[in-house]
């Protein structure tokens, strides 16, 4: 399990606050070795494969899932089917919730973006690992609280801000996450696609990338098919 978290790793969300887009990372690792192996030996190992579906909404919920490499995507679809993505979650972090208990519905579902492994605790074994284990039971409270904060903060940024506001937050979040200082300027890898990025703002990829194009020609930032370069950060964060 990934007890110390990579900020190229890092989950990502809109949110206006640039230092709480991690908190949750390392669910166990504030556990003894003796308590983390304990909760291992609760859980099963599983991998799923580029593109595949984790749970889905509507689904009964049987507990939760901590990524231990790769990556998973939370995503709500709408009556029309238009889904928007809610986070994508990093190694350390835990999907399934707010029913750690394995009780009700899914409110929304999750894939993966590439090959993840995880580890699967069912509702009945966390429920038996917070009576024995208490650190468990804060670990579970404070993922709780991470994953509150992240969904006030996204419905903050969907509310009051322009559909333009979140995509340059968004690039303000991806520098700060995934970007690497050269010469003055930050390079972000292209690992997120217009659809992507587009799913998180509540846009289409047209208007991505005609939005991208705009700040292309004011010479804020280059694209290329490999890279984001940005030129002025100042400018995004206006």
């Amino acid at each position: 399990m990934t007890d110390e978290h990579d900020a190229s790793n890092s989950a990502l969300y809109l949110s206006e606050y640039l230092l709480e887009i991690n908190e949750g990372a390392g669910f166990l690792a504030s556990l003894t070795d003796e308590d983390r192996a304990r909760v291992r030996r609760n859980g099963m190992r599983t991998t799923i494969g580029k593109g595949d579906g984790l749970f889905f909404q509507g689904d009964p919920n049987t507990g939760i899932w901590i990524v231990e490499s790769g990556r998973i995507r939370t995503f709500y679809a709408g009556p029309s089917g238009r889904e928007i993505t809610l986070a994508y979650w990093s190694p350390g972090h835990f999907v399934g919730g707010p029913e750690v208990f394995g009780r009700g519905r899914h409110v929304w579902s999750a894939d993966s973006l590439e090959e993840t492994e995880l580890l699967f605790l069912s509702g009945s074994s966390i429920r038996t690992l917070v009576r024995e284990v208490p650190d468990v039971a804060i670990s579970i409270i404070e993922g709780l609280i991470a994953k509150a904060k992240c969904y006030s903060a996204l419905l903050q940024m969907l509310g009051p801000r322009s559909v333009f506001e979140r995509l340059r937050q968004l690039l303000v979040i991806l520098a700060d996450t995934h970007g690497r200082h050269e010469n003055g300027d930050i390079i972000i890898d292209r690992s997120i696609t217009y659809e992507q990025v587009a799913s998180m703002v509540g846009a289409t990829r047209q208007w991505v990338t005609q939005s991208l194009d705009k700040l292309q020609t004011e010479g804020v930032l280059n694209v290329s098919r490999k890279e984001i370069i940005i030129h002025h950060l100042e400018r995004l964060e206006e």
